[in-house]
């Protein structure tokens, strides 16, 4: 989980009486990089783990006095922090618990929570083990619990969105806690009213699911599909489909492995552009014109709800003359999927995002479609940088 603090905070006052934190678990100077996924970035200023909401309230209203600003670290999965000290209060967010409870309003469902701290995929499993469906598509994403409905994170036909029936939350403005429900969150792709229009305002302290016991597995996605197939799987359980997700990722290096190198990274770093049918025909004369495709070629395309096209970024990158294994310092795109940003080594902040910028500037010059990332993207003061 990972999302930027009150904006605009005036620099800190590191001279003052209260200049030091009142927590024994406080520390100074403490280097990011080992609390992220793709390993890149500078130090912290100063940096707690928080494992309680009093603590939390605590560390908030000393940086509020400090005017300091606050960055929330969960899992450290969707983050590029910089190559500078960060002038930030980190607190990284070490709530732990699952706890479960009878739906009162839906007949034949549970309610799972799962606390913010807790590690996304072990509470997969965990619902997985139970046989309750809803999430088992979402297996190996890296991360807390607590990022869920900020990113509404969606992979192989699944988004929390769907099973999401509320999420607690301290609002910052008034210090209190307050439930928010699902419907409530402004869910779209890859985004909530947590990212947008209510950024910084609100620290996810646990969020609760909606799930099916006995349920059937999701099986959207022609991935999927072709691997049940392949491997003879007919009739896929929860524990089936969620073996099969692991698989297809680990073969993608999607999956955190401390000897894959190419998992080394944010997982997927650009999202997939979504478009009118109108500018999918634009972008298909747009790259005819600089030669990238054919007018018999097919640019990979489907349907969402709202009846526009998403394209694979994946593809783009690409076609765009931008391969797998492509280096930039000790950056580069994995050597197993091509919408991947890995550190293969020694990679700086730096190097991750001029190799962004390099890879939009390409899809742009070839396509005319502009990649989005998705992670966030710090400059030292704690403020998000646009690529």
């Amino acid at each position: 989980m990972a999302h930027p603090g009150i904006a605009g905070v005036p620099p800190a006052n590191h001279g003052g009486r209260d200049a030091r934190p009142p927590f024994d678990r406080f520390k100074e100077h403490i280097p990011l990089a080992p609390h992220t996924t793709i390993a890149v970035g500078g130090n912290a200023r100063y940096f707690l783990a928080v494992h309680d909401i009093t603590q939390l309230r605590e560390a908030l209203d000393w940086a509020g006095h400090q005017r300091l600003p606050v960055f929330i670290l969960g899992g450290g999965s969707n983050i590029v922090f910089p190559d500078e000290e960060l002038n930030a209060l980190v607190i990284q967010i070490a709530l732990k618990a699952i706890w479960e409870s009878a739906a009162a309003d839906t007949a034949g469902t549970v309610l799972a929570t799962a606390a913010a701290g807790e590690d996304w995929d072990a509470f997969v499993a965990w619902t997985v083990e139970r046989g309750w469906a809803g999430i088992e598509c979402l297996s190996g994403i890296p991360g807390c619990a607590g990022a869920t409905p900020i990113q509404n994170v969606g992979a192989y036909g699944q988004e929390v969105a769907e099973t999401i029936a509320s999420v607690t939350v301290l609002d910052r403005h008034n210090d209190a806690t307050t439930e928010i429900p699902g419907e409530g969150c402004a869910f779209g792709y890859r985004t909530s009213r947590f990212k947008t229009i209510d950024r910084g305002c609100y620290i996810v302290l646990s969020v609760t699911f909606r799930l099916v016991p006995g349920g059937k597995p999701a099986v959207r996605y022609h991935g999927l599909e072709t691997y049940l197939a392949k491997n003879g799987i007919r009739h896929p359980t929860l524990r089936d489909v969620r073996e099969a997700v692991l698989a297809v990722r680990r073969s993608k290096a999607m999956v955190v492995d401390h000897d894959e190198p190419n998992s080394r990274g944010c997982g997927s770093f650009f999202m997939n552009p979504i478009m009118s049918a109108q500018q999918f025909v634009d972008i298909r004369a747009t790259a005819e014109r600089a030669g990238v495709v054919s007018p018999g070629d097919t640019i990979p395309a489907h349907s969402v709800p709202d009846g526009r096209l998403k394209l694979s970024a994946a593809w783009l990158i690409e076609r765009a003359g931008l391969r797998r294994g492509f280096h930039h310092g000790g950056a580069g795109i994995s050597e197993k999927h091509s919408l991947a940003i890995v550190n293969f080594g020694g990679a700086t902040a730096r190097d991750v995002t001029e190799l962004a910028a390099l890879v939009i500037a390409h899809v742009m010059e070839k396509f005319g479609v502009r990649l989005q990332p998705e992670p966030l993207i710090l400059a030292p003061d704690g403020t998000i940088r646009a690529i």
